[in-house]
C-alpha cells in the first residue's frame, strides 16, 4: 500500500502485470465495491431492535473510559480502545495489537504496527486523520504465534470482515476486532493544508503530529525541530482542524460508505458528541457492543479493572452521532444517482438505505442528496478511470 496525496492509501502492484484473477478476488473483497449484512448478524440474539436498521447490531450501549489516567488522557476519546487492547493483551492471552501508528520518518504519514506491550500501545494512542490501511498488516496476524487484536475503521474491520470470510482459516488468529467511529479519512493533502495554516512549510522538520488526543477533545499538535536546534509547537482546536479544514479532503468513497460506526466489528467506539466540551476534560468513550465475544471480552476488562462504564440508553447513540445518522439516510439517494447517470456504484445489502433515506430527510435534504451527487460526478470526473498519483 502508497500514499497518494490526494486519493489516500491505494495498492501498487510489486509486479509490472498482475494475475487478473488475483485482481478480482482482491476486488471482490473489498468492502469499497460491495458489503452485505448476513440476516444472522441484522437478527443477533440479544441486539437492541430499535437500533438495528440504522447502526446495525447492538447489544449493549456504554460509556466509559480507560483506568490507567495516561492511557485515558493520551487517547482521543477516554482511551477504551487502547485499554481493551492492553487487556487482550495481559488478560486474554493474546500476542499483539495490529493497528495504526504515525510514521517515525514522516510524522504526517501513518504506517501499519504490531503494539505488543502497553509502551507501543501509548506510542500509538489517538486519532489519526489521515490515510491508514492496517488490512495490509493481516500476514502479521496469520504468523503471530497466538491471537491478535485488530483496530481499524468500519471500512478497515468490514475488509477484514470479509477476509475472514473467504479464508476461514483466519479466524481463529483474530481474537478481537475494535473498530472507531469514523466521518470519513482526509487525504494528505489535507494534512499538509492544515500544517500550512500552522504555518509549518517545510514537512520534513515535523517530528510529531497530533490530531486529536491529550485530553478531549484535545487539540492538534504539530511539533517541529528547527536547523538553529530550536523547538516550535503549533496548535488548532479541534473545530478548526477537523471542522475547517481536514473534512473537505475526504474522498468520494467516504461520502457513499454505508458503515461510520463499525457494523461489523465486535466492538466500536466513539465520541460522546452529545455532552457538552468542557475544559479540561480528561475524556469519555461512547462504546458499542456488537457481539457476544465483544460482550464477554468487555466484562472481563470491567472485572480486571482495565475499564470503567456505564450503562447508556440506546438513544445516546443517535443524540451523539446525529451526522453520521443523517449521511446514511442520504445514502440511498445517491446511490440511485450515480446508476441513473452510469457512474461507478458500490453494492450494499442488508442496510435498510431505503427505510432511512424515507425517514430521515426531508424533502429539501432528498433533493440536495441527489443534485449534489450528480454534480460531484462531473466535478470530481467519477465516470472516469482515474490516474493515481503516488509520492
Amino acid at each position: 500500500m502508497a500514499d497518494s496525496p490526494a486519493f489516500g492509501r491505494r495498492p501498487q502492484f510489486k509486479n509490472n502485470h498482475t494475475n487478473p484473477e488475483i485482481f478480482q478476488h482482491a476486488l471482490e473483497l473489498c468492502p469499497g465495491l460491495k458489503l452485505s449484512h448476513t440476516p444472522e448478524t441484522l437478527n443477533r440474539i440479544g441486539a437492541i431492535e430499535s437500533l438495528t436498521k440504522k447502526w446495525g447490531p447492538v447489544l449493549e450501549v456504554l460509556e466509559g473510559y480507560a483506568s490507567d489516567p495516561e492511557i485515558r488522557f493520551k487517547g482521543s476519546s477516554g482511551g477504551i480502545i487502547s485499554a481493551i487492547s492492553l487487556y487482550c493483551v495481559e488478560h486474554e492471552g493474546m500476542y499483539g495489537v495490529l493497528h495504526t501508528s504515525a510514521d517515525e520518518k514522516k510524522a504526517y504519514l501513518n504506517k501499519t504496527t504490531m503494539s505488543i506491550n502497553r509502551t507501543h500501545l501509548l506510542v500509538a494512542a489517538g486519532s489519526r486523520y489521515s490515510p491508514a490501511s492496517p488490512c495490509e498488516g493481516l500476514h502479521e496476524i496469520e504468523k503471530a504465534p497466538l491471537p491478535c487484536v485488530f483496530v481499524g475503521k468500519p471500512c478497515d474491520v468490514a475488509a477484514t470482515y470479509n477476509v475472514r470470510l473467504a479464508k476461514p482459516e483466519l479466524n481463529p488468529k483474530i481474537g478481537l476486532t475494535i473498530a472507531c467511529f469514523c466521518a470519513g479519512t482526509p487525504s494528505t493533502n489535507g494534512t499538509m493544508e492544515m500544517l500550512k495554516n500552522m504555518g509549518i512549510e517545510f514537512s520534513k522538520n515535523l517530528k510529531e503530529l497530533r490530531y486529536r488526543g491529550y485530553g478531549w477533545p484535545g487539540k492538534t499538535v504539530a511539533i517541529s525541530h528547527n536547523s538553529d536546534n530550536t523547538i516550535t509547537t503549533n496548535e488548532l482546536t479541534y473545530e478548526q482542524s477537523w471542522g475547517k479544514i481536514l473534512q473537505k479532503h475526504r474522498p468520494w468513497r467516504c461520502y457513499i460508505c454505508p458503515d461510520h460506526t463499525g457494523e461489523f466489528a465486535d466492538i466500536a467506539v466513539g465520541d460522546p458528541w452529545y455532552k457538552k466540551m468542557n475544559a479540561p476534560d480528561s475524556g469519555q468513550s461512547l462504546i458499542l457492543v456488537r457481539t457476544q465475544k465483544g460482550k464477554e471480552i468487555i466484562n472481563r476488562a470491567i472485572k480486571n479493572g482495565y475499564i470503567l462504564t456505564k450503562k447508556a440508553e440506546p438513544k445516546i447513540l443517535p443524540a451523539s452521532q446525529p451526522n453520521l445518522l443523517k449521511t446514511r439516510a442520504a445514502l440511498w439517494g445517491r446511490l440511485m444517482s450515480l446508476k441513473m447517470i452510469g457512474a461507478p456504484c458500490p453494492t450494499y445489502q442488508g442496510f435498510h438505505l431505503k427505510q432511512s433515506w424515507n425517514e430521515q430527510l426531508s424533502y429539501i435534504e432528498k433533493v440536495k442528496s441527489i443534485f449534489g451527487t450528480i454534480k460531484r460526478v462531473f466535478k470530481k470526473s467519477l465516470k472516469t478511470k482515474q490516474n493515481i498519483p503516488f509520492n
